[in-house]
């Protein structure tokens, strides 16, 4: 698998990333920053991460945990359906207030920007599950570096917090693609109604809908709940989404 280990300077530390880049040459790309989903950086997230780079696209995917220092990779099938597992991953999970998200997704920013092979000063951003919610997040603080961003099966999007990342949409230049799960209670209804009614009243341009028949975490190949319908029709959106706004040609 062609990507390279970096580390990213932040402001709270080091953190390790995961560069990919196409399989089929040198050449300039735009930049995407590819968000982790809450089980963290594993091979899945790799095979994604180079997919996307495939399509014409640099990827940086950093680990979101640096905070804990190194860890092993996380496998589903040993946390999910493990109470004292499940309520340890929550721990990381919660850790990232939306004040470390905005840090870290800066941090980023400048790293591709400082990047020779990467074309443009705006980019791309795409997160799944937790990631889904950071990527909305840095969009909001940094609304005119990002050209496109997406979310998929992100959780707490709209929610009654005064950190929810609805809340702060007023101002982002880029479009915005968010697909939510039908059976997913991170993102009920009332959510969804609440993120595209802050869109929309802010005057973003943006698609909010739901997967029929998917649930939290369908587009990720090693979970259990992964749709093979729902998975192809977010790399579908996803890479529509980018040739539009960030074309690799």
């Amino acid at each position: 698998m062609p990507h390279v280990e970096v580390t990213i300077k932040t402001r709270d530390g080091n953190c390790p990333a995961s560069v990919f880049t196409p399989a089929d040459g040198k050449g300039r790309w735009p930049g995407v920053i590819f968000y982790m989903d809450g089980l963290g950086i594993r091979p899945v997230m790799w095979e994604m991460g180079q997919r996307l780079a495939d399509a014409g696209y640099l990827v940086l995917q950093p680990d979101l945990y640096y905070r804990f220092g190194n860890y092993q990779p996380k496998m589903p099938a040993e946390i999910l359906g493990n109470q004292a597992s499940m309520a340890e991953l929550m721990k990381w999970v919660n850790s990232l207030d939306r004040d470390r998200k905005v840090a870290d997704s800066g941090a980023f920013i400048e790293y591709l920007a400082s990047r020779s092979d990467v074309k443009g000063q705006r980019f791309g951003a795409t997160g799944y599950c937790m990631g889904g919610n950071t990527s909305l997040t840095a969009a909001g603080a940094f609304p005119d570096r990002f050209a496109a961003v997406a979310s998929f099966h992100g959780g707490n999007l709209g929610t009654e917090k005064p950190d929810s990342p609805h809340n702060f949409v007023k101002g982002i230049t880029g479009r915005v693609y968010v697909a939510g799960a039908i059976e997913d209670a991170s993102f009920p209804e009332e959510q969804k109604n609440r993120l595209e009614k802050a869109l929309t009243d802010a005057g973003v341009n943006h698609v909010v809908e739901t997967y029929a028949g998917a649930r939290h975490g369908f587009a990720v190949p090693d979970l259990p709940v992964f749709n093979q319908d729902a998975a192809k029709r977010h790399w579908t959106s996803l890479l529509k989404l980018f040739q539009e706004t960030l074309p690799a040609a």
